[in-house]
């Protein structure tokens, strides 16, 4: 899938932009510098064309002196990361130098650049905008993010300009894709290596010694898939709020292409904000999950170490902790194959059909014990359930009010779910359609 990053400078109305593309209302437009965990990452579809668009703003240090490198940083790891740049620039203010400054990058980088105007949100504004064909990146498109004037055309020409699928033909369609992922210097690669039983891949203590995804086939032990090695980060970061942005930025196509993801995190450092990034990626992409406690040798433990430490996790993952959790020492060789077992596992969930009478025998006598709340003297009633035909396992529910089951209730049937079937490791899409 085709990535597209929109760069500028701040308050040029990126966020407010992103969210118009990707159509949700949710993502908060905040002056502080990653309000929003997960705000900067979703997909846009337009006219059948799906791609993926990441937001690259909220992540500037706003102090003088690091402030054009911290942009130039971003504008760097976009253009390396993505298909296409869509650049944001504002009519009001004209070019400023940190706008020729990142044009300048643009040009030099031979990647397919579209360079939009915002806030031209009446027609006398319309005039401003030619100004930018100064910057020789095209013809400037006019828009207004806030209100959505000029945004489809806008699409129309992006989806023009984006570079045909590159995916290459996939070797071995039919076996699950199991991707590592985790923030930098995890060791993302020893398990691989380990895994494999070979040194497949370069592993140094410096944090980001992987530079691309790299996919092996693999075939041992009685398990067969393709392993995938994420990239970390290129080199150490003086500023540590860039951290997260980097390792999101490179895990996306990855988590985006697998099945089952597995997700290392350091036990000495727990599971920090970028790990959640990371996790969120998943989550939304709704694909498989196993948590890797890696360097578990490290950790000074007594009696019920583990266990404490699980909970902890859970309580951070919630509200979907339903997630093997495995620790591993990869460099002493402890427990690696049961990641390879519970992300097998976790791939036949991922892939589990259930029959309708066999939903419908376990489900509809749990509802009739716990009915959904009636709603202003309005009782509601579940007729039948039936799995749909996705990828990933979701589950409709037909009823005669949809539209008045709430969100504890949907919890409670997705736990009624995972009780009666295994869907461990895998998020659960629930949708309440009227019978």
């Amino acid at each position: 899938m085709n990535l597209v990053a929109i760069v500028g400078r701040p308050n040029v109305g990126k966020s407010t932009l992103f969210n118009r593309l990707v159509g949700m209302r949710k993502a908060i437009v905040d002056e502080t510098a990653g309000v929003t965990r997960d705000r900067h990452y979703g997909k846009c579809e337009w006219c059948g064309n799906e791609f993926s668009v990441v937001d690259t703003g909220g992540f500037t240090i706003n102090s003088e002196d690091v402030f054009e490198e911290e942009i130039r940083k971003q504008v760097m790891l976009a253009i390396e990361e993505s298909d296409l740049i869509l650049f944001l620039v504002e009519v009001a203010t004209g070019i400023t130098d940190f706008d020729a400054e990142i044009a300048d990058i643009l040009r030099r980088s031979g990647k397919p650049v579209v360079l939009a105007v915002n806030k031209v949100d009446t027609g006398d504004k319309m005039y401003g905008a030619y100004e930018f064909n100064a910057l020789g990146l095209g013809e400037p498109w006019s828009i207004s993010s806030a209100n959505g004037s000029g945004t489809g055309d806008l699409l129309d020409f992006i989806v023009k300009k984006l570079p045909e699928s590159t995916v290459k033909e996939d070797e071995h369609p039919d076996i699950p894709h199991i991707t590592i992922v985790g923030k930098p210097n995890v060791g993302k690669s020893s398990l691989t290596n380990a895994f494999l039983g070979e040194e497949r891949n370069i592993v140094t203590p410096v944090a980001g010694t992987t530079r691309d995804a790299i996919s092996t086939y693999y075939n041992k032990f009685g398990h067969e898939f393709m392993l995938v090695d994420t990239a970390g980060l290129r080199k150490k970061t003086k500023v540590k709020e860039d951290l997260e942005f980097y390792s999101v930025m490179r895990s996306i196509r990855a988590i985006e292409n697998s099945d089952v993801c597995i997700l290392m995190v350091d036990a000495a450092t727990g599971i920090e904000a970028q790990d959640m990034a990371i996790f969120n990626l998943i989550i939304r992409n709704k694909k498989g999950c196993v948590v890797v406690v890696n360097k578990w040798d490290t950790v000074e433990k007594s009696n019920n170490t583990m266990k404490e430490y699980t909970l902890m996790i859970k309580r951070r993952l919630a509200p979907f902790n339903d997630i093997p959790i495995i620790f591993t020492s990869v460099i002493n060789k402890q427990r690696i194959l049961e990641v390879l077992d519970a992300a097998a596992k976790v791939s036949d969930n991922y892939q589990r059909k259930v029959s309708t009478s066999s939903l419908n025998d376990a489900m509809l006598p749990e509802i009739e014990n716990y009915p959904p709340p009636a709603w202003k003297g309005k009782y509601i009633k579940i007729k039948y359930i039936t799995q749909l035909p996705t990828q990933s396992p979701s589950f409709a529910f037909f009823c005669n009010l949809p539209q008045y089951i709430r969100d504890p209730y949907k919890r409670f049937l997705e736990n009624k779910l995972r009780e009666h079937f295994d869907f461990q490791g895998c998020t659960i899409q629930i949708y309440l359609r009227q019978k």
